[in-house]
């Protein structure tokens, strides 16, 4: 049987640094374009306390998302130790395109992928490149997608990759704006006939009856700002329930068709979207085995590096792989879950053994 196995991951983490006291002289408006009634001060506080975000990172204006694409692959092919002209798919995960430093349109063409293998060098043909748009978990749907097409016969290697430049497409009168970040995330994803790790199980859902629109283009809160020019917006309670609700029980349908126990879990990389709401999810997903949350069990970055979409789980994978995120490390048997919940509403999770 053919197992499919990470063996190198990589990431880009962007130098410039926004802390939340930067935020102090803007100018947040509501949604219906009138001013808060407290200070920007007290809007911060809450917005720690919430997310848990203290600072974030964006990308330097002369770089693209396919520029951080490619740093983070660079990287992850380095760490597989393979020849880049031995990929058989490079599958980029983003949402917005390049997007340049001033500019209101994204770039789409050519594909983010094929950008990443035009930078790479790689003259190989039959390397397919194309990009996915699943909302933040792009990225694990990447990889399920590789792992099926290794499953499938048709792929020994894949490049799998998050890339995002959220700060170009934030509203900056809309407070939500101090969520989003920029970064990527890679890894190679390749055939094996070592049991002993790899893939065991996944899952991936789509709610799109109700709540197709939680996250949306829309307007700025600017009532005064061109009416053509369209941001990230969210209805940020209706994303919180509908994830305490749905993503504990899509992990547990993943967990459940791996054959592992719960105990057996060591580690859940989960989407850095909201500090609160990803200790709320770990907390009701171990509640449906009466199992309380083990210490530790749940890495996080999004203290310091804010929520980057796509390229948060594997960047947060790659840190802790590397040895890079204090008291944190994933032994070789071990077994972790990587979840993530975005736009759409898409809901996935991947049960992997190291």
């Amino acid at each position: 049987m053919i197992f499919s196995k990470i063996t190198g991951t990589g990431s880009y983490i962007p130098t410039i640094k926004k802390e939340n006291h930067n935020f102090i002289d803007s100018h947040f408006l509501h949604p219906d374009g009138s001013d808060f009634s407290n200070g920007n001060q007290v809007i911060i506080e809450k917005f720690k306390m919430i997310t848990g975000i203290e600072e974030r990172r964006y990308a330097a204006p002369h770089f693209t998302t396919s520029d951080l694409g490619f740093f983070a692959a660079t990287k992850a092919i380095e760490d597989a130790k393979i020849d880049a002209e031995s990929l058989d798919y490079i599958i980029v995960a983003h949402n917005f395109g390049d997007v340049k430093s001033g500019a209101i349109q994204s770039d789409i063409l050519p594909s983010l992928a094929t950008r990443v293998k035009h930078l790479l060098r790689i003259n190989n043909p039959n390397c397919v490149a194309y990009d996915i748009l699943f909302g933040c978990p792009g990225w694990i749907e990447g990889v399920i997608q590789a792992q099926a097409f290794i499953k499938a016969g048709i792929a020994k290697k894949c490049l799998v990759i998050g890339a995002e430049t959220l700060s170009r497409v934030v509203d900056k009168v809309d407070r939500d704006s101090m969520i989003y970040s920029d970064g990527a995330g890679a890894c190679i994803v390749e055939a094996s006939e070592n049991q002993d790790s790899g893939i065991l199980s996944h899952a991936t859902q789509t709610f799109s009856k109700d709540e197709a629109y939680h996250l949306f283009f829309g307007e700025s809160n600017d009532k005064n700002a061109d009416k053509n020019v369209r941001y990230i917006k969210m209805h940020g309670r209706k994303i919180y329930e509908f994830a305490l609700t749905k993503v504990p029980t899509a992990m547990k349908t993943a967990l459940d068709k791996s054959g592992v126990s719960i105990d057996a879990v060591k580690k859940i990389f989960i989407h850095q979207a909201n500090e609160k709401m990803d200790e709320a999810i770990i907390k009701r997903f171990y509640r449906l085995y009466n199992q309380p949350v083990p210490e530790g069990v749940m890495p996080m970055s999004i203290h310091t590096l804010g929520n980057s979409s796509v390229a948060t789980v594997p960047t947060l994978l790659d840190l802790v792989l590397k040895g890079n995120v204090a008291h944190q490390e994933v032994k070789k048997g071990d077994v972790i879950i990587l979840a993530s919940v975005g736009a759409g509403m898409n809901i996935n999770a991947v049960v992997y053994r190291n």
